[in-house]
Order: structure tokens, then C-alpha cells, then sequence
């Protein structure tokens, strides 16, 4: 299915760049694959094995990048009270879900938002601040 496929490589993509960031990792608690920095979640990239649809959730604290996501098919506030912190969940294989470019600036964004200004230097420094 080519909506799948695209979905599959959009992860892909997402997750490499979340993984180049400083100090990243991944870890898959509760089964599903995420991104961590300084042992704190900054996307949950959920699992790409088809027994759930593909999505990511990530913490956009920009109100304007916030409200831009809700904007997207699909895309809702996280649940498990996450969407109070500003958590969102986006669906990946929704017809006219955001291109992978867009979910990697908001990937940056959860990072930010999560990660040590130290390692948020190193990010600047390496010149690859997308926003």
C-alpha cells in the first residue's frame, strides 16, 4: 500500500534525524520505540510492525507551532493527560499528514524543549537548528 509505504519512510526519516541529534537515544518502553535525551522522552515514535497505525508523538511548547499541528488530518492532543504539557499525536499515513521535513522541525522543537541547554548548544554549534 503506497500510503504505508510513505508512512514507513516518513518514520524513517523522523527517526533518523531524532536519533542524530546530541545525546540521543533509543529505548522502546511499553514496546514501542522512542527518542530519549538526558533520560527523558522528547518523541515516541510508536512501532512500525503494523499492529498500530503510524504516528509520532511529540511536545510542541510553541504556541504557534502548537496550533499549526492541530491544523493537520488526524493530528489530536496526546492522551494520557500529555496533551495538557502540550503533547500532540501525529498520525503519519493520514492523507495530507505533514511531510517529514515539517515532523523533523517539530521533533527539534520536543527536543528543545526537553533536552539540557548544554546539549542544545552543541545543537546550534553543529549549525543544525531547523527552526
Amino acid at each position: 500500500m503506497a500510503v504505508t509505504d510513505n508512512a514507513l519512510r516518513k518514520r524513517a526519516k523522523v527517526r533518523e534525524f531524532a536519533l542524530g541529534l546530541p545525546g540521543a537515544a533509543e529505548e522502546f518502553p511499553w514496546g514501542e520505540s522512542v527518542a530519549k535525551v538526558n533520560k527523558k522522552v522528547f518523541v515516541f515514535l510508536g512501532v512500525d510492525d503494523g499492529s498500530y497505525p503510524l504516528a509520532m508523538t511529540v511536545k510542541l511548547t510553541d504556541e504557534a507551532a502548537h496550533a499549526h499541528a492541530l491544523t493537520a488530518p488526524g493530528v489530536e492532543p496526546a492522551g494520557h493527560g500529555l496533551g495538557k504539557a502540550g503533547w500532540v499525536r501525529v498520525p503519519l499515513a493520514e492523507q495530507g499528514a505533514p511531510a517529514a521535513e515539517l515532523l523533523c522541525d517539530w521533533v527539534e522543537e520536543s527536543y528543545r524543549a526537553i533536552a539540557p541547554k548544554r546539549l542544545m548548544a552543541g545543537l546550534d554549534e553543529q549549525g543544525r537548528s531547523r527552526l
